[in-house]
């Protein structure tokens, strides 16, 4: 089943950024170091684009990806023009500390201290905007959650002198083109849990750690990949963890429910749902099957991925 989730207040977080984006000198832009584009809502791009402004890429939760992806991402951004990328833990200050410095050398401009240095904080729901905003205030100012979209509005606060920042809600964008990116982000909890299906998400999830990780599932459960597809393994799980309805039945829901905290909280190890190369492929299936759409931001140069 196709995910989509569009809450209605974001349509009008939408506008609002839109608006401010007129006057800030750089956008931070939070996504999620396991799952990068899918985590990338393509409308900042295309907001940013608008008004020619540098984009910091953080891919937070860094600490729960795979390095070696992690890698192969800030690689592919730092490519891009405009943009400079960075892996980072919100949850770790000397991270959260580089990231006023790395905006100045975006905004060159503004050192001279005559006007602040104006940044804005996007991103979808979910990816940690909230904990690193009050780690950057260094006092709580937004509202954390483990739900998505927690924040619902948008302020500017003061992080010292010559220094702005402008927290945004988490916005998603109307349709989600590709299915895989749904499931990603359903998998990574950006997406509400009455908009999906745990079953039908850790299945696909289930897919991806058996194709990628599964010695880390073996590890996990205590079992052997080889012998299951996502489902299967779902099933496996609520056995080996004892889900049980009454009357003995497999508790599915719960089953699902223990394989994605598992993910989600880097319990089963270090993990990124995609790669450069993965999109990469992802798209070109993709294409195979009819028009997608365009982002210039996606576009693969061949050589440069070999």
């Amino acid at each position: 089943m196709p995910i989509q989730w569009f809450p209605g207040h974001m349509n009008s977080a939408r506008r609002k950024a839109a608006e401010t984006l007129a006057a800030i000198d750089v956008v931070i832009e939070v996504t999620d170091a396991r799952l990068p584009e899918a985590s990338s809502n393509p409308m900042i791009g295309e907001l940013r684009r608008f008004r020619n402004r540098p984009c910091l890429k953080l891919l937070n939760k860094a600490d729960l990806a795979d390095p070696v992806a992690t890698q192969a991402w800030m690689d592919f951004y730092n490519r891009q023009p405009g943009v400079k990328a960075v892996s980072i833990s919100a949850k770790k200050p000397a991270d959260v500390a580089r990231i006023t410095g790395l905006c100045r050398q975006l905004a060159p401009h503004r050192s001279d201290n005559i006007k602040p240095l104006r940044m804005i904080l996007m991103g979808i729901p979910n990816v940690g905007k909230s904990t690193l905003m009050n780690a950057l205030i260094k006092r709580k100012v937004a509202k954390v959650g483990d739900e998505p979209a927690v924040t619902k509005s948008q302020q500017t606060l003061d992080l010292g002198p010559g220094l702005t920042l402008t927290d945004t809600p988490g916005l998603m964008w109307p349709k989600i083109d590709y299915d895989s990116d749904g499931f990603m982000l359903a998998a990574s909890h950006a997406i509400g849990r009455n908009a999906v299906i745990d079953e039908e998400v850790a299945a696909f999830l289930g897919d991806v750690l058996l194709e990628r990780y599964p010695a880390l599932l073996a590890a996990r459960y205590r079992i052997d990949p080889s012998n299951f597809d996502g489902p299967g393994l779902v099933e496996e799980v609520g056995r080996r963890r004892g889900c049980l309805q009454k009357g003995g039945g497999l508790d599915l829901e719960k089953a699902a429910q223990i394989l994605l905290l598992d993910y989600r909280s880097g319990a089963l190890g270090r993990i990124s749902l995609e790669t450069p190369d993965s999109r990469s492929q992802m798209l070109a299936a993709a294409l195979a099957n009819g028009p997608v759409p365009v982002n210039p931001d996606l576009a693969v140069d061949e050589d440069e991925e070999e």
